[in-house]
């Protein structure tokens, strides 16, 4: 039951997170927007959870996991009762980052309060449990939101947390159990405040570009000032005891190139969701419903892959796997950059569930890859940091994709045929970063390599 809970928040996380990209176009027309321009409301809540995930771990250890897990679910049901409500795309960007507040503790403090509960040997098969309810939020989240924007509004993509949200809190009185005391650390506060802030600045200084209306000199002074920050706090972070996250986390080969794979892999993959339903929708005629019903192929496929990528890994290693698998999630994101409207509905049935199983098997090599050599006293701090990459990297990759789809728009046009253009022109560069991180799993080392490291005889994490 304790694996059932924390898959339920993983589901309601991955249902906001997918059931909001088939609902822009409506929304943009709702409030009076671009469609084009609507990557703000993606973003402020990946953002938000990046911003905020660095603190989960020691909010987890200083009031326990139980209870910031509780906290979570009502300030995530609170911030979607507030996306409802929204009247214009401000309030309603400022109601997602509410969302995002509470979404920043779901996944890290469930994952890791299976990380404290469960044994070792049994951690891959638990991560999976959780991964695979998980995922039925990929599954529903598109196609559900299409269909409430058709039969009611988009306003109900949003209420249909409430009622998953009490189910959880009240599962989770029942079925979490109250830690045990765990020894906290003062929390590093100017750390976090240097880190949070050169998150904030770089990532706006990309949605800037486009989203935001922001001039190139403002862009460019974000930019230099999130960039210092982040410099800054890795300088504070080598002379201060008890940092946010120890650069000791990095001499591991294993953690360091997966991390840094899951910030570049994904800041290409990761606009994919964001792409695809504006892209049917705009310029090749679906309806919502119809769109969501075309993101179905990504989620099964990304489900069937989950048995096949353990063995892989053990079979082949990580470096190969990843190389390979990395070349072929950009092939198949350039797929995208050839269609046309009126193309067979099977072919684009193909090229989406091509991009759901290798950009399955992707996540799973890197997360596992990030966390199988963590011991017991970095588990906390090395979760916490996997996790903010990915939200930071969720929330870029958009921001860079509505940044690259604006620059082409202007370059193309607005009409039809030069909408489809600045579509597949978007399509080949995100396409082009994301091959260009192969080179960073390149360096894995062959100890690190190992699916089960030599100094341990256990499975490893598969997160999903």
């Amino acid at each position: 039951m304790l694996l059932w809970l924390v898959a339920l928040g993983f589901f309601m996380q991955t249902l906001d997170a997918t059931i909001v990209n088939t609902a822009l176009p409506a929304m943009a027309r709702s409030l009076g927007e671009s469609p084009l321009r609507m990557q703000s409301v993606v973003v402020a809540y990946s953002l938000t959870m990046a911003m905020l995930i660095p603190a989960t771990g020691w909010l987890a250890d200083r009031f326990g996991t139980r209870r910031v897990y509780i906290g979570a679910i009502v300030l995530f049901v609170l911030g979607s009762v507030l996306c409802a409500l929204a009247p214009d795309l401000n309030l309603l960007v400022a109601a997602r980052v509410v969302q995002g507040a509470g979404g920043a503790m779901l996944l890290p403090v469930g994952r890791l309060v299976v990380l404290r509960t469960i044994p070792r040997e049994r951690f891959l098969q638990a991560m999976s449990f959780v991964a695979i309810p998980g995922l039925v939020g990929p599954l529903l989240g598109p196609t559900l939101g299409g269909w409430l924007v058709e039969v009611a509004s988009w306003h109900w993509i949003f209420l249909i947390n409430v009622p998953v949200g009490v189910i959880g809190v009240l599962a989770t009185l029942r079925f979490m159990p109250i830690p045990a005391p765990v020894a906290f650390k003062r929390f590093d506060l100017a750390g976090y405040v240097l880190l949070a802030f050169g998150m904030v600045a770089v990532s706006l200084a990309l949605d800037g570009l486009s989203g935001l209306g922001l001039r190139q000199a403002s862009v460019l002074f974000l930019m230099i000032f999130g960039l210092a920050s982040l410099t800054a706090y890795w300088l504070h972070a080598l002379r201060r005891p008890d940092p946010l996250f120890s650069p000791r986390l990095f001499r591991g080969g294993s953690l360091r190139i997966g991390l840094l794979g899951n910030l570049f892999s994904r800041l290409g993959s990761s606009c994919m969701p964001f792409l695809i339903p504006l892209l049917l929708q705009v310029t090749m005629g679906y309806s919502p419903a119809q769109a969501g019903m075309m993101m179905l192929p990504i989620a099964l496929a990304s489900m069937s892959m989950k048995r096949v990528t353990t063995p892989l890994i053990v079979r082949h290693g990580y470096r190969r796997v990843l190389v390979v698998n990395t070349l072929l999630v950009g092939l198949a994101m350039a797929t995208f950059a050839l269609v046309w409207p009126g193309q067979p509905l099977a072919l684009t049935i193909a090229q989406l569930a091509l991009f759901g199983a290798v950009n399955s098997m992707q996540f799973t090599a890197m997360n596992t890859l990030t966390l199988k050599d963590l011991e017991p006293g970095t588990a906390s701090s090395g979760n916490s940091l996997l996790s903010m990459v990915q939200m930071l990297a969720m929330g870029m990759g958009v921001a860079a994709a509505g940044a690259v789809l604006a620059a082409f728009t202007a370059h193309y046009g607005m009409d039809g045929v030069q909408t489809l253009q600045a579509f597949r022109a978007s399509f080949a560069c995100m396409a082009l970063i994301t091959m260009a991180s192969a080179a960073i799993f390149w360096q894995l080392a062959p100890e690190d390599s190992r699916a089960v490291p030599a100094s341990r005889e256990q499975d490893v994490p598969e997160p999903g």
